[in-house]
């Protein structure tokens, strides 16, 4: 018996899978064929997405909280802003499961298996996935958010983890500004990391309070909760509260190339194509605007168009030169975040942080951190991107839309 054969194979229903089918028929491909495969309904609030939005976005209507004003506390340095046009956001993962299971109810051209993707792979002119139970789904394309091989570390490319544990808490009294997100509060203990805290009010008896670390290693769970612990009572000075719910996770930051797909007619999606923005670990709205400029490709040529544009060069040197910063201490990140929210509107932060600055704001960037620190990491970093080069023979970086 001869495989089923779709348009679009999709490998991972979590954010990057699910989101791209969204806009794939969003943008009109409503008479494709496209299999959604993922080992396992999703039914856990297993994490929490947060970004900044200027206007309302496609998923609006799941936005669990949104904060209009965000607070900076840094190394000698406290500020406070309205951030319009911008607000802070978030969305809870399992009412994004749940709306986009509603609306897969209703999409006839989407159906969905439950299985354990084994592998994908382009062969010939079609892709493949094989699942571990022998099943073989045969389509035009395949798009993969599975995480297979993550990149290996390398000396010439730097690897850190972006590794958090937060709580839910509740308050017998009022505690909070619900309009105010503390995006970055580093008036804690960095031991030679970058650490801090941020807290995102529910309203003023509850918050989501979060201890975040940058560094190669993760801690032993209990000494994040020590922090997180010791943070409530002496920052925020709440004696008494309830933990409702927890959350743990680890995000890569690295700069190392995630590989663009697995043949012609594979492309990787979501963390696994390196949607994840290098230098902070946001990754939700990058996952959405690449998804829209697939669907757009696919829509007028047929095809996930190639785009390795100067703009994007540019972030990625960017994000290489903070790396660089923060993996060889030549400034602790304490001191950059608090340059650049101290020196800076936070909306041009927002639009360097987003990669939608003009090179004069990139400039004005730039100027506000350590100088000598960030031209020393811009020369190592160009001189290790002329020695790959050298070892690529001058072959071409394939990239992603």
């Amino acid at each position: 018996m001869s495989s089923p054969r779709y348009d679009y194979l999709v490998a991972g229903a979590g954010a990057a899978g699910l989101s791209l089918v969204y806009h794939l028929n969003r943008a009109g491909l409503t008479d494709r064929r496209i299999l959604l495969l993922d080992r396992a309904p999703k039914t856990e609030d297993d994490r929490t997405w947060c970004f900044w939005e200027a206007g309302a976005g496609p998923f609006e209507p799941i936005v669990f909280r949104s904060w209009e004003r965000i607070a900076f506390h840094g190394e000698g340095f406290s500020g406070a802003w309205a951030i319009t046009p911008y607000r802070y956001k978030m969305i809870r993962s399992l009412d994004f499961y749940r709306f986009m299971s509603a609306w897969l109810s209703d999409q006839p051209n989407i159906e969905r298996a439950l299985a354990e993707v084994a592998y994908v792979e382009g062969d010939g002119e079609e892709a493949v996935v094989r699942t571990r139970d022998g099943r073989v789904y045969r389509g035009a394309w395949a798009f993969n958010s599975i995480l297979f091989d993550p990149p290996a570390q390398q000396p010439d490319y730097h690897f850190l983890l972006q590794h958090f544990l937060g709580w839910v808490i509740q308050t017998p009294q009022r505690a909070f500004d619900p309009q105010m997100a503390t995006l970055m509060d580093f008036r804690i203990a960095q031991f030679n990391d970058t650490r801090f805290v941020y807290v995102l009010p529910f309203d003023e008896r509850s918050a989501l309070v979060e201890y975040t670390v940058f560094s190669p290693a993760l801690l032993p769970r209990e000494e994040y909760r020590r922090h997180l612990a010791s943070y409530i009572a002496e920052q925020l000075r709440i004696a008494a509260f309830d933990v409702q719910h927890e959350e743990f996770g680890v995000i890569p930051m690295t700069d190392a190339p995630f590989p663009p797909g697995q043949g012609e007619r594979v492309v990787n999606i979501g963390t696994a194509g390196g949607c994840t923005k290098p230098s902070t670990g946001y990754t939700f709205l990058r996952i959405q605007h690449r998804s829209q400029r697939i669907a757009q490709a696919m829509k007028t040529t047929g095809h996930p168009a190639i785009c390795d544009c100067a703009a994007r060069r540019r972030y990625s040197l960017f994000d290489s030169v903070l790396l660089n910063v923060l993996e060889s201490g030549r400034a602790q990140g304490r001191r950059v975040f608090t340059d650049l929210f101290s020196r800076n509107p936070p909306q041009r932060v927002l639009r360097f942080l987003d990669e939608d600055t003009t090179p004069a704001e990139d400039l004005r960037i730039m100027s506000s951190v350590d100088i000598p620190a960030f031209l020393a990491a811009t020369a190592d970093e160009g001189r290790r991107r002329l020695m790959r080069a050298l070892g690529r023979k001058g072959r071409p970086k394939p990239g992603l839309p």
